[in-house]
């Protein structure tokens, strides 16, 4: 058996040699996964022997985090927008900068009640239900064409005890009704550089959730021209988008009369966000 100190650098140096980024974070976070103990209380035991089946259980998660699996798909948590999230190889895993839409969508939907909110391309569901956490009386929709990330999106819905309509849908193909709110982080990377990511996001990733066709601009192209069929007068449509992808995508909601068009940027200074309003009807005379 070996100590807490003894598996804490053994995990560490095999993370090294591996080339991972994080490595004494990602060798500590599986410490505190595998075996529930905080730093106080490390510091305070880690001359002590582990138990045997912690041990060997925390060397097997070493082992695979080695080989660019994600720290998330590992524990199968992830913390987007302040809440705990289920994840797994089925949807890609919440980043930071992805709450720059949700904190963006939360400005200009105000103190309104009742809003009814679509989450084109919803993955995990992180999108949709950090919404509906922080909207009053909101019932959202999530619609996704992966039956695998629909049934981690429902295990998320399920935990945060959220009644949401989870829908197969190629895009808007099963979805009906009206919205005030449409948000979408959809694939947006160019096809062609999706050889050059990562391997945490080019080997572990969906690639159905990456990739954006030849320009990226597919899905924004896609969603926009049929957007305003599903949106109510003055509603909100949000994108994700690419850092490069700003002025084409103002272009695309330009070019289908949305209004109030702005780029919003992320903590680094990069170009994240593109939200505006559908125009009244009787503008468009």
């Amino acid at each position: 058996m070996s100590s807490y100190r003894e598996l804490l650098n053994f995990g560490k140096n095999t993370l090294q040699k591996s080339g991972i980024g994080e490595t004494e974070p990602d060798a500590w976070l599986l410490m505190e996964y595998v075996f529930g103990i905080c730093r106080s209380w490390y510091f305070v035991h880690m001359e002590e022997n582990a138990a045997e089946d912690k041990e060997q259980e925390y060397s097997k998660l070493i082992q695979k985090r080695a080989q660019h699996i994600p720290l998330q798909q590992l524990t199968h948590q992830a913390w987007f927008y302040g809440i705990e999230f289920y994840v797994n190889e089925h949807v890609l895993i919440p980043r930071q900068d992805t709450e720059v839409l949700v904190e963006e969508v939360l400005k200009e939907a105000g103190d309104k009640a009742g809003l009814q909110v679509l989450d084109m391309c919803t993955g995990s569901g992180c999108i949709l239900l950090s919404l509906l956490e922080n909207l009053k009386e909101a019932q959202g929709t999530g619609a996704d064409l992966s039956e695998d990330a629909l049934l981690v999106a429902k295990k998320n819905g399920e935990r945060l005890k959220r009644q949401v309509c989870w829908k197969k849908s190629d895009l808007f193909e099963k979805i009906h009704g009206k919205f005030n709110i449409i948000v979408s982080n959809p694939p947006y990377i160019e096809t062609k550089v999706i050889e050059d990511l990562m391997e945490e996001v080019r080997f572990h990733e969906p690639r159905m959730a990456l990739d954006g066709h030849e320009d990226g601009l597919f899905f924004y192209r896609e969603i926009t021209a049929k957007a305003g069929e599903y949106l109510e007068e003055n509603g909100i449509l949000a994108f994700e988008i690419g850092y490069d992808q700003g002025e084409a995508v103002c272009t695309l909601m330009k070019q289908e009369h949305y209004r109030e068009i702005r780029i919003v940027k992320d903590l680094a200074g990069l170009d994240r966000v593109v939200i505006g309003r559908k125009q009244q009807e009787e503008k468009y005379v």
